[in-house]
C-alpha cells in the first residue's frame, strides 16, 4: 500500500500538544488511517535567527524537544529558511547550538528547511548528516523554476508554492525521482491570486534578524478573518485527504506539508484530526488531548 507521509507544524512550538498525542498515536494506531504516518515535525524556536517563514514563539526546552522525537523515532525538521542571512549571521551561537544538538539525535534522520544557499553551504559543510527541504519561502510559482530546484542534489525535497498542487499535467509528466522529491503544501489559506508573498516572507526574515521594520499588511481583502482551516478548504490549492488517496498516492507523490506554525494548538488538532484520524475515532482523540490537564489548547 503506498503511504502518505505528513509534514506536521510546531516541532518547538507545539511540543506540550505533541507530547499528549505522539502516544495516542503509537498505543492506538487504530484509531489512525493506516495509508499515512508521521514524516516530521518542523519548527524553529522563538528568536531563531537564522528562522523565517513564519514569527517564531516555541518556548519549549531543545532537549526536551529532541528527547521526545527520539523517544518515538520522528525525523526533526529546523526551520531556518531566512532569507536575507549574510556571512557574519552564520556564528550565531543559538543556531548552532540547535544544529550540534540534532545532527544526531536517535534513530531517525532530521533534515533542515531552508532558503538561503549560504547557510545551506555552511551546514553542510559544519554538521554533516542533516538533509534539506528546500523551503516555500522561495515562492517557486514557476513550473520551470521548480523542475530546476527538484534537480538539484543538495535537496531531499522541494516544497512548491501552493498554487502549482493542481498543476498535475505537468507534475504527472514529472520523473519518478523528482516526484520522490515533491512535498506539497496542503492547507494553505493564502490567497491564490496573491502577488505580495514574497515580500510577506522577507518581513519575516527581517524581523528574525532583529530588524525594526513595521508588520506587514496583509494584501488580502479577508485578512482580517486570520487563518480559518475552512476558509483554507476552500482554496483552489487545497489538498484534502480524497485528493490524497485517489489524485497524489497513486499518482507517484506522498509528501504532504501541513502548516500551522503561528496558529494555536486547538487548530494543529484540527488539522490531526483531518488529516491523519478516522472519522469514527476522532471524538475520542479530541477528547484525549482536550481532557489532559498538562496541556492549554487556547
Amino acid at each position: 500500500m503506498k503511504k502518505a507521509y505528513y509534514h506536521l507544524p510546531g516541532l518547538f512550538e507545539f511540543y506540550d500538544l505533541y507530547k499528549v498525542f505522539l502516544p495516542l498515536f503509537r498505543e492506538h494506531r487504530e484509531y489512525f488511517y493506516d495509508w499515512c504516518d508521521i514524516g516530521s515535525i518542523y519548527g524553529a524556536p522563538g528568536d531563531c535567527l537564522w528562522g523565517g517563514g513564519r514569527v517564531g514563539f516555541g518556548e519549549a526546552d531543545p532537549r526536551d524537544v529532541a528527547d521526545l522525537m527520539k523517544e518515538y523515532g520522528i525525523s526533526s525538521r529546523l526551520t531556518f529558511s531566512n532569507s536575507l542571512l549574510q556571512k557574519e549571521h552564520l556564528s550565531d551561537k543559538k543556531c548552532n547550538d540547535l544544529c550540534a544538538l540534532f545532527k544526531r539525535n536517535g534513530s531517525a534522520e532530521n533534515g533542515i528547511i531552508i532558503h538561503s544557499d549560504l547557510l545551506l553551504e555552511y551546514i553542510r559543510s559544519k554538521y554533516p548528516g542533516f538533509y534539506f527541504v528546500s523551503s516555500t519561502t522561495k515562492v517557486l510559482t514557476d513550473f520551470q523554476d521548480f523542475d530546476a530546484e527538484l534537480a538539484r542534489e543538495e535537496f531531499r525535497y522541494v516544497v512548491p508554492d501552493f498554487r502549482l498542487n493542481k498543476d498535475l499535467s505537468s507534475l504527472e509528466a514529472l520523473a519518478p525521482e523528482k516526484k520522490a522529491k515533491v512535498e506539497f503544501l496542503c492547507n494553505e489559506c493564502c490567497g491564490f491570486d496573491c502577488f505580495d508573498r514574497k515580500n510577506c516572507y522577507e518581513n519575516v526574515s527581517r524581523k528574525s534578524l532583529g530588524e525594526d521594520v513595521e508588520d506587514h499588511v496583509c494584501v488580502s481583502s479577508q485578512a482580517a478573518r486570520g487563518y480559518r482551516f475552512s476558509d483554507a478548504m476552500k482554496n483552489p490549492g487545497f489538498i484534502g485527504i480524497d485528493d490524497i488517496q485517489n489524485t497524489y498516492l497513486p499518482s507517484g507523490f506522498s509528501h504532504f506539508k501541513i502548516e500551522g506554525r503561528s496558529l494555536g494548538s486547538a487548530v494543529v488538532l484540527e488539522f490531526l484530526l483531518y488529516y491523519m484520524t478516522k472519522p469514527e475515532y476522532q471524538l475520542k482523540v479530541r477528547e484525549a488531548i482536550y481532557l489532559d490537564s498538562s496541556l492549554d489548547l487556547f
